[in-house]
């Protein structure tokens, strides 16, 4: 149903009343690294989010939202594509495992393997062939920008203007900066002014929370006291710099009101994967960033758009990144993109208040390594129970509250009952064997469908006899 028919069907509905005649401006806010628990409005206390948790009140806070990778370029590029990682080949950042060669089973492309892999092929841009999200909303005659960090290539994808801290044209990286959240808004200020007559699509990605972690020193000291009558341990300076992501967003929806069109304006938050463990407190999730369990993959999010999405509301439905493209076509009215495959559902029956997308599975693939860091190592090397990686080739499921995890080194399948176990204690998969044929059967039919590249070829440089916590001992 596009957004047309919707705020006819709405219309009819108490106690909503979209805005007929005018096509919704759209705005989408994504935090870097931000795990699901560090916003007020998932539960965090210490860390100050007012004007997130204000958006949160005012909409609805999606309990279940993934990502569609574990890391920030499969993210990335299936937001903006519409698309599964198997269909744009986009993996990780730098497209090579990370970790020593020595522990890798099987054979992948490497930062330090003598000789090139090209196997599973691991790209580090969308191809320009891609129709993108900004792409399909020009059709439907929106305004669209950019601002902060890309990550999928130097293409612009449809955007009529983008900077990587808010400069029109600018691409360079910006992370540890403590003022880049200042400059993006300002920007994106500035966008909404010039196109305040809409619609326009605006999309801010900001650097922060990604490490080096840095913030502005007033901020870090103001939270350094509140520390100091806590008995917790929290990091003041991260702390600062989901402040600054807050306080963006803050700006962004006051200007928003200030030109009275708050209330014809889809505002969507997330982030592109889960926490670092060693930063922040990810529980009861478990994993962090780079890891194909919870806390690598459910993020914070929540979405207000007046007259459509009931305040105070929340959603349990598992929603991933495919599915704002379809999302967005969908309130601008535009077809969805031809000559590509469009993985994800729209939302917009979810945001309504309707029951929807219940019975779809979700889907992950990730064939490469990861090493872990400090409270990150959930994967033991292959033969050994010395937990090391925080990602292995691997591909996942989530069909209602049942999630099933496919080891590539193995063939091994993990099932586990999300709703009562959040945090992936328990497997499951030889007491529920009739979950475990049904998602492994389902599992296999989207890899098959989906020609992923599943990495079987061992890799002969596999030595796992000296395997010590996170690093190889000298051969003497």
């Amino acid at each position: 149903m596009h957004y047309a028919a919707l705020v006819l069907a709405l219309a009819l509905a108490p106690g909503l009343d979209a805005q007929a005649g005018t096509k919704p401006n759209i705005v989408f806010v994504l935090a870097d690294d931000l795990g699901w628990k560090d916003v007020g409005f998932m539960g965090a206390t210490f860390y100050e989010t007012p004007n997130l948790d204000r958006l949160a009140s005012e909409g609805m806070i999606f309990e279940r939202a993934y990502t569609c990778g574990p890391n920030c370029a499969p993210t990335r590029a299936s937001l903006i594509s519409g698309m599964y990682g198997p269909r744009h080949h986009i993996y990780t950042p730098g497209g090579k495992s990370k970790g020593p060669l020595a522990y890798m089973r099987l054979l992948v492309p490497a930062r330090n393997a003598k000789s090139p892999v090209a196997f599973p092929p691991s790209k580090l841009s969308l191809d320009p062939s891609v129709v993108s999200f900004a792409e399909v909303v020009k059709q439907a005659g929106y305004k669209t920008a950019h601002f902060g960090k890309w990550h999928v290539g130097p293409d612009a994808q449809g955007f009529d203007v983008y900077g990587s801290d808010g400069t029109p044209g600018k691409r360079k990286r910006h992370y540890g900066n403590p003022f880049v959240a200042d400059k993006l808004t300002d920007a994106a200020v500035r966008f909404i002014e010039a196109n305040k007559s809409g619609p326009f699509f605006l999309y801010v990605a900001h650097w922060d929370v990604h490490t080096p972690i840095r913030a502005k020193p007033a901020v870090v000291a103001r939270y350094k006291q509140k520390l100091e009558k806590l008995d917790e341990k929290w990091n003041p300076t991260y702390a600062g710099m989901i402040e600054a992501v807050d306080k963006s967003v803050g700006r962004i929806r006051a200007k928003l009101s200030e030109l009275g069109i708050a209330d014809n304006t889809l505002f969507i938050f997330s982030s592109d994967n889960g926490g670092l463990p060693h930063i922040t407190n990810n529980q009861p999730l478990r994993g962090g960033k780079g890891s194909l369990f919870e806390g690598g993959i459910r993020v914070p999010t929540c979405m207000a758009w007046p007259g459509i999405i009931a305040p105070g509301s929340r959603c349990s439905v598992p929603i991933t990144s495919v599915d704002f493209l379809p999302t967005f076509a969908d309130v601008s009215g535009a077809p969805l993109p031809k000559r590509q495959p469009v993985d994800g559902r729209s939302l917009v029956p979810l945001l309504a208040g309707k029951q929807a997308l219940i019975d779809r599975a979700i889907f992950w693939f990730y064939p490469l390594y990861l090493s872990g860091g400090r409270g990150n190592r959930v994967v033991p090397v292959f033969g050994t129970k010395t937990m090391f990686w925080r990602g292995v080739p691997a591909a996942a499921i989530v069909k209602g509250r049942w999630k099933l995890i496919r080891y590539f080194e193995t063939g091994k399948n993990v099932l586990f009952d999300l709703e009562a176990d959040i945090g992936e204690t328990q497997d499951l998969a030889a007491e529920r064997p009739e979950k475990l044929t049904e998602l492994s059967t389902a599992l296999d039919d989207w890899l098959a469908e989906t020609k992923a590249p599943i990495p079987t070829e061992v890799n002969p440089s596999f030595d796992n006899k000296d395997v010590h916590v996170g690093r190889r001992r000298r051969r003497k």
